[in-house]
């Protein structure tokens, strides 16, 4: 049975805000896990990032859309926690 995301398993971002539709594949498939600002063509955008890093990008890109900082904080403090980087 296929797991139903509802959130990008590397960012957070909900995947119904992702207007692309979720990341893709080599062959163009969508990919159910990843948002398209994180995966694309079957690998991560940034593959080098840290879980540290990529709190910081999120937290600065719900800034800019207008979330006042504490709820951006809020919303990023689980990120170490999506599949992509708990194996680590």
């Amino acid at each position: 049975m296929n797991k139903v995301y509802k959130n990008c398993q590397s960012c957070g971002m909900p995947l119904s805000r992702d207007e692309q539709g979720g990341g893709t594949e080599m062959n163009g498939d969508k990919n159910k896990k990843y948002c398209s600002h994180c995966y694309e063509n079957g690998a991560f955008v940034m593959p080098d990032m840290t879980v540290d890093q990529m709190k910081d990008r999120v937290k600065q890109k719900m800034v800019e859309f207008g979330f006042p900082k504490f709820l951006a904080g809020l919303f990023t403090r689980n990120i170490h926690k999506l599949e992509r980087w708990a194996k680590n």
